[in-house]
């Protein structure tokens, strides 16, 4: 028999921490706590808005995964931090208890990267069949993702008044994810209709 414990240097070993439970119980009768505490049903649209941009931020850390451009690498994990702030914004009645906000600098940084890439691509313009490289294709799942988190998000300042600096975030983030998208194609295979 061997006795791993023992084998293990002491600043190796795991220290048991106080039990945290990540169930709450709180949502078992279909609601759920924004984060100024408010409680609504969990498919209220500002839920749903809030749920997708976590579902795009996913998509994102996926895509990740198969970029082998480093400046592209390193643009979509400021985007996924970034889209913390914009859940956070959309998760939020009482907008004084926001601490971070999508500010005009946070769209230019998109715009640049939405050009810089554009700019890099012979033919820009026409529609192509997407997805002939694995990053690409990633990137163009996380774009619709984003498309329609736009929408949730639109529906919802239907009824609410948003950040129009986060809805403008979101719009210019989907031609951004577009942008590289584009770029990252093995090649670009115009439609034929």
């Amino acid at each position: 028999m061997i006795i791993i414990n023992t084998l293990v240097p002491d600043r190796l070993k795991f220290k048991r921490r106080d039990k945290m439970s990540i169930y709450t119980k709180t949502g078992d009768k279909g609601e759920t706590s924004l984060f100024d505490n408010k409680r609504v049903p969990k498919d209220h649209i500002r839920v749903e808005s809030y749920g997708t941009i976590d579902e795009l931020g996913s998509w994102i850390g996926l895509s990740r995964h198969y970029v082998d451009d480093e400046e592209i690498y390193d643009k979509l994990e400021q985007i996924q931090n970034k889209l913390f702030t914009v859940a956070a914004n959309l998760a939020t009645e009482d907008t004084s208890q926001l601490k971070h906000h999508i500010g005009e600098g946070d769209i230019e940084e998109l715009e640049k990267t939405i050009d810089y890439y554009m700019e890099r691509l012979a033919n820009p313009k026409g529609f192509i069949v997407t997805g002939s490289s694995k990053r690409a294709a990633y990137l163009h799942v996380a774009r619709t993702v984003c498309r329609r988190a736009e929408r949730r998000i639109i529906s919802l300042s239907k009824l609410v008044e948003i950040d129009p600096l986060v809805i403008k975030y979101i719009n210019r983030l989907s031609d951004a994810l577009y942008a590289m998208a584009r770029f990252l194609e093995d090649d670009q295979l115009e439609v034929r209709y």
